[in-house]
């Protein structure tokens, strides 16, 4: 009979869905992940998360006396299906006879991980529903304690986590946090800890950790609890599979509560599992569960645990923690080597971190985690920031976070870490920081490096990848997705690259030698681009004012399409020679390089008008004599001004006087009832006085970020900034407000006293009659095609 089910696999139903899953597999084969708190699960894990078991509900649990049942009788299908239809079972649903051997199948297998200490299987209690740390966290919460009891976990800042009672976390909001910290050694000082934990008394004490990367003393802790009443729960979510595998000491015995995620170093689907040696404690963790925290769970995620938790009783997987541990501590090792200071003095786990304050500017900035991290994905490792000790917020941490479970999956010994360390040293240690001041975020860290270091670091991170372990095939991708500087145009004789962006016409006046102000729609122009290789010359065609294109020698195109590539990413240096870059330049971007098949015609000759104030790689050698003569104005007095509200104030009673020029009012009736007007209705503020300018076309950015101080062709349409046109030695001449009203088009409004001044000095810039620039006095703006046009004449005459 007809149905309505949808047939067909992922890529036939939806392409651009199965594209992202590739890419995203990609990405994992082809980048090196040191992401502390993830692994790769194996795909048989994934292929069990894909089964049917993740169409149905199963809210409620097992029978009871599955806990204790063996593997073989979970798996006995005669009894466990006679018992389901003679007796159901205590879930809400039916139709869930194999869930409920699925679900008794990964909690026995979990019990038989993690028995340690003496403690058999058999006296574990499991659940393994909650759907992940955080939520198994708050379950604990939930089934021990009451809304505003203390707790006390290690402060987020020096390697605590989120749900350890941080303030922007409900676990923080609900109740009482207290937080323990490090000592001056950055060690844990257990007299500290019970000492606070003795004035404070919590109800529930937490031992584990996501940055600081040494193993707890689980007994001091319990001794801790114990002697304050509390319960203690030990999170072992980073530690989970080097606990499983029996490589680090285990708290199953002294905690009251413990608590695994199950997509860390476990290698499993994303998860959590609660375990605990009280059965009074297990019901009330149950209940939290469910109905407390979650209805139905995820009863796919169970069968992908039940295998997760057979690998883990393996040969193989004791030998992987081991070496993920002998991995992070020759990282650890390495990175100290280079002059990087580790923080909590080293590791005995698989957490490793590093202080990048030590890499410092002139300006006395240190590199920031957040730019370690960006600069370092685009070599091709995968890390996050993270904070460190003496870091005062989460938003601008000073550190990076690293973990080695991922790459010792892929194969990674001491070796290869060490190798992979000293990439990430060269990298870190070539950055440059600086502090760079933005119109709406303040004072900003920002890094860059040069880009012959960025470029080797990525081919050598590309062949570490490419001689790790992978399980799946894949198929390359190039740009936009990777791109390398060796890679070779599949053109003949010249590579043609489309550039486009919001800013290309912007990043061109910066990056090639020509003259883009005289290169209009449809036309092509000979060029050349400096790289920190060389210059190249070549072709630009101007599309559409939108899109670019630029024809290089085949035989320079990896080398000009990486370039301009790195410079749209924005961490590249702009010094050509290898020098560190802590200016705060950087080309508008972001922008793409995208080779295309499309021809553009050769066009020979001079590549540079000569007159250009500013590309990469302009020449320093001119004759500063001769140039253009320096802006000169000179008041001249004449009969003020009206606005066309002058009879207005008048007829309201305005007492006008003489302002800039213009007749204004100065007071109605009195100061004190004006203001209490204004406060409690609305006032008449003339402001047609005042200066404003219809700036457009398509070199009205380019014009406005030449003549202002600000970035201009950085808002979008709709955005304005306060900005002030500057002379060459940096004098103002007046501040004044830019608008953005389309992509083309920009209102410029400038105080009335200084209108008549400014409109002379825009256009006498705009013309090519002033001097702009010191260094290159005889340079004519970028944007000189751009109209300017006086919105307060009446007569609206064009002034270009």
């Amino acid at each position: 009979m007809p149905d309505y089910l949808f047939r067909g696999n992922l890529a036939k139903l939806d392409p651009d869905v199965y594209e992202l899953t590739q890419l995203e597999a990609e990405r994992q084969a082809r980048k090196l992940i040191l992401i502390a708190s993830e692994s790769t699960a194996p795909l048989a894990v994934r292929e069990a998360l894909s089964s049917a078991f993740q169409n149905i509900y199963a809210e409620g649990y097992p029978d009871e006396e599955s806990r204790w049942m063996t593997e073989e009788e979970i798996l006995d299908y005669p009894m466990r299906l006679a018992h389901y239809r003679r007796n159901s079972d205590p879930r809400y649903y039916k139709g869930v006879e194999y869930a409920d051997v699925v679900e008794a199948l990964a909690r026995r297998r979990a019990a038989e991980t993690f028995a340690a200490n003496g403690i058999s299987a058999d006296q574990i209690y499991v659940n393994i529903q909650a759907l992940s740390g955080g939520p198994a966290n708050n379950a604990v919460y939930h089934a021990l304690i009451e809304l505003g009891s203390t707790v006390m976990g290690l402060n987020l800042l020096h390697g605590g986590h989120l749900s350890h009672g941080s303030s922007v976390n409900r676990s923080g909001k609900w109740f009482n946090a207290v937080h323990y910290t490090i000592d001056e050694n950055e060690q844990l000082d257990y007299d500290a800890i019970r000492a606070l934990a003795m004035e404070h008394k919590p109800k529930l004490l937490i031992a584990g950790y996501s940055s600081y990367s040494w193993m707890p003393d689980w007994r001091k802790f319990r001794e801790i609890a114990d002697e304050v009443g509390a319960y203690l729960l030990s999170d072992i979510s980073h530690i989970g599979g080097l606990v499983a595998a029996g490589v680090v000491p285990s708290p199953v015995g002294h905690a009251h509560v413990v608590m695994s995620t199950t997509h860390k170093s476990i290698d499993g689907p994303r998860g959590a599992v609660l375990l605990t040696t009280d059965a009074s404690i297990a019901k009330k963790l149950d209940k939290a569960v469910f109905p407390g925290e979650q209805g139905g769970p995820h009863v796919n995620v169970f069968a992908a645990l039940a295998l997760t938790f057979k690998l883990t009783q393996t040969k193989q997987f004791k030998k992987l923690q081991e070496q993920t541990i002998k991995n992070a501590k020759a990282m650890a090792d390495q990175f100290t080597k280079r002059g990087l200071r580790v923080p909590f003095g080293g590791t005995d786990t698989h957490l490793v971190n590093i202080d990048c304050t030590s890499i410092k500017g002139e300006d006395g900035t240190s590199l920031s985690g957040d730019q370690a991290s960006r600069i370092l994905d685009i070599v091709g490792v995968v890390i996050n920031r993270n904070t460190i000790p003496g870091d005062k917020s989460a938003m601008d941490p000073s550190g990076i976070r690293l973990g080695t479970p991922w790459i010792t999956q892929r194969g990674f010994d001491e070796k290869k870490t060490r190798q992979l360390a000293d990439i990430m040293a060269d990298v870190l240690l070539a950055c440059a920081p600086h502090s760079i001041d933005t119109v709406r975020k303040g004072s900003n860290r920002k890094a860059k490096i040069d880009f012959a270091v960025l470029n080797d670091a990525k081919l050598k991170v590309r062949k570490l990848a490419e001689s790790a372990g992978i399980d799946f095939k894949y198929k390359k991708s190039g740009y936009p997705h990777f791109y390398y500087i060796d890679e070779k145009s599949k053109a003949k004789d010249r590579a043609v690259y489309e550039l486009s962006g919001d800013r290309v016409r912007q990043l061109l006046d910066y990056t090639v030698s020509s003259d883009l102000s005289a290169l209009k729609a449809g036309m092509s122009q000979a060029t050349e681009i400096t790289t920190p290789k060389g210059k190249v010359k070549g072709t630009l065609k101007n599309v559409d004012n939108i899109f670019f294109q630029l024809a290089v020698p085949v035989a320079k195109a990896g080398l000009v399409a990486t370039w301009l590539r790195d410079l749209s990413d924005g961490y590249v240096s702009l010094n050509l020679d290898g020098e560190k870059d802590f200016s705060a330049k950087r080309v508008p971007g972001p922008f793409t390089v995208s080779e295309t098949k499309e021809k553009v015609a050769e066009v020979t000759g001079k590549v540079s008008s000569g007159d250009k104030p500013f590309y990469i790689g302009i020449s320093s050698d001119v004759n500063k004599d001769a140039g253009l003569p320096p802006f000169e104005w000179k008041e001249v007095e004449g009969d003020l001004k009206k606005t066309a509200l002058n009879q207005t104030h008048r007829d309201l009673g305005g007492r006008m006087v003489p302002f800039a020029g213009w007749e204004m009012p100065v007071v109605y009736t009195s100061i004190f009832e004006e203001h209490l007007a204004t406060r409690n209705a609305a006032g008449l503020f003339d402001v047609s006085h005042m200066g404003a300018y219809d700036v457009r076309g398509a070199d009205a950015a380019s014009f406005l970020d030449a003549v202002c101080g600000n970035d201009c062709g950085g808002l979008m349409p709709g955005q304005s900034l306060y900005t002030h046109f500057l002379t060459p030695d940096a004098d103002v001449l007046d501040d004044t407000l830019v608008y953005r009203r389309g992509w083309d088009d920009y209102l410029v409004v400038v105080n009335a006293s200084n209108d008549d001044k400014d409109r002379t000095w825009l256009e006498s810039v705009r013309d090519g009659k002033v001097k702009i620039d010191n260094a290159r006095p005889f340079a004519r703006t970028f944007g000189y095609n751009a109209q300017i046009r006086n919105l307060r004449d009446a007569h609206q005459v064009k002034s270009s």
